[in-house]
């Protein structure tokens, strides 16, 4: 029902007390405020006995996480949890990293992104190990692009170039 409001004397839908919906929340409504079950703060009830922060951890975490992953990735949750079910190396199945082949992080097809445990990511994007863990992703069937960082090769001690920077 649109009446005026008795506040903003504005002509909109009739919430309460005279006061239109935006007037009635700002001077009249007062969220009921207890003891978090999960928190232990004194702060505003959503359900279930849990702050608004609790009860998103607690139910909505899934959404949330699916949500970033959008956001973030660009894939949908069901191709996320497809790519991140298992180590691609070693099966671990509790904490998966996903990880871009190339390299870009915008580059989001299912063809690029693969799973890691933390442990082979690391040792992916660390110089030491990054060799061994090329050649087991190559021999698992992953095509992947050629790493130029792996090419290089270090001057030898009495090169031209070496010489070249004492003279000069």
């Amino acid at each position: 029902m649109i009446k005026r409001c008795v506040n903003c004397n504005q002509n909109k839908e009739h919430h309460a007390k005279g006061l239109c919906f935006s007037c009635y929340t700002k001077i009249s409504w007062k969220p009921k405020t207890g003891i978090c079950k999960r928190c232990k703060r004194d702060m505003p009830i959503k359900c279930k006995e849990l702050c608004h922060g609790c009860y998103n951890f607690v139910f909505r975490l899934d959404k949330n996480k699916a949500w970033n992953q959008r956001k973030k990735y660009g894939i949908d949750m069901t191709a996320y949890k497809k790519i991140t079910e298992k180590c691609v190396i070693c099966n671990f199945n509790k904490v998966v990293d996903l990880h871009h082949l190339d390299q870009n992080k915008k580059n989001n097809s299912e063809l690029n992104l693969i799973g890691l445990c933390p442990n082979h990511h690391k040792m992916l994007h660390d110089y030491r190990y990054r060799q061994e863990m090329m050649s087991l992703l190559k021999e698992r069937g992953y095509s992947l692009p050629e790493d130029l960082k792996l090419n290089f090769v270090k001057p030898a001690p009495n090169s031209s170039y070496n010489q070249e920077t004492k003279d000069g």
